[in-house]
């Protein structure tokens, strides 16, 4: 992938990762816009040079609304990023947790749906383009305090997988990034060896800028989730991460 000459729209790039990425986008020369749903954000963003859109990737009028506004401004769009994520814990004893599940499904899964959905069109029309969908480590490695997030991450990459298999002979591609635990605000609480964001972000570009850009981003620090069933390590690294369900209000193993 060729980095200095992109139209890129980062959809959920206003904070963490994605912010990061528009950053690294634009640095190496492609032109940048920014999707999400915090005005605050879009602003700040708007201030460093980047095109910015609203848009709620859990209503279908909204990204609707952003596709149209995206093209009209960037017309040459020819990369879509489907950042939008949420991590919410969730205690399954709990019936109450249900809410929490609905709410990461239509944002992790649906939502990257709908903003694929809204491209597909234009990107195929173009001959040329790519959708760069975001997983997780945790797709293949579930963490238990966050079953929903594990399921929506694990839907997502079997979607890509599919839309891949689709989109072949359009001269649309579809990349899967996969990251590990990375130290963005807030998370570094969660996983205190969470991969410095910086350095996550180097080695995404690095791999996105090979040739040809492997169908899935795996830097080194996630390799160990990615491959576990394969390298027989799956069962004893659940094990040890489901001594997290201490994270649980009230729980105690």
């Amino acid at each position: 992938m060729d980095l200095s000459n992109r139209t890129v729209l980062v959809v959920g790039g206003t904070s963490g990762i994605g912010r990061e990425l528009a950053r690294r986008f634009a640095a190496a020369g492609s032109t940048v816009a920014v999707g999400g749903r915090s005005p605050q954000a879009l602003s700040e963003l708007a201030e460093e040079g980047f095109g910015t859109i609203g848009v709620d990737v859990t209503d279908s009028a909204s990204v609707a609304a952003a596709r149209d506004a995206a093209l009209a401004r960037y017309p040459e769009l020819d990369t879509v990023v489907t950042m939008s994520g949420v991590m919410l814990l969730e205690d399954l004893r709990d019936p109450a947790h249900f809410e929490a599940t609905q709410t990461t499904i239509d944002t992790n899964l649906l939502g990257t749906i709908r903003v694929i959905d809204a491209f597909t069109e234009h990107l195929v029309r173009r001959g040329a383009g790519t959708f760069i969908t975001v997983t997780s480590g945790i797709a293949f490695l579930p963490f238990p305090p966050m079953p929903g997030y594990a399921a929506s991450k694990a839907a997502v990459h079997a979607y890509s997988e599919a839309l891949r298999a689709q989109l072949d002979g359009t001269g649309v591609g579809v990349v899967e990034l996969v990251p590990p635990a990375v130290a963005t605000t807030g998370y570094e609480k969660v996983s205190p060896h969470a991969l410095p964001l910086d350095d996550f972000a180097t080695e995404v570009m690095d791999l996105l800028s090979q040739d040809p850009t492997p169908h899935e981003i795996l830097v080194k620090g996630v390799l160990m989730h990615r491959w576990a069933e394969r390298d027989g390590t799956y069962a004893d690294l659940v094990a040890q991460r489901s001594l997290a369900l201490t994270m649980l209000p009230g729980r105690q193993r």
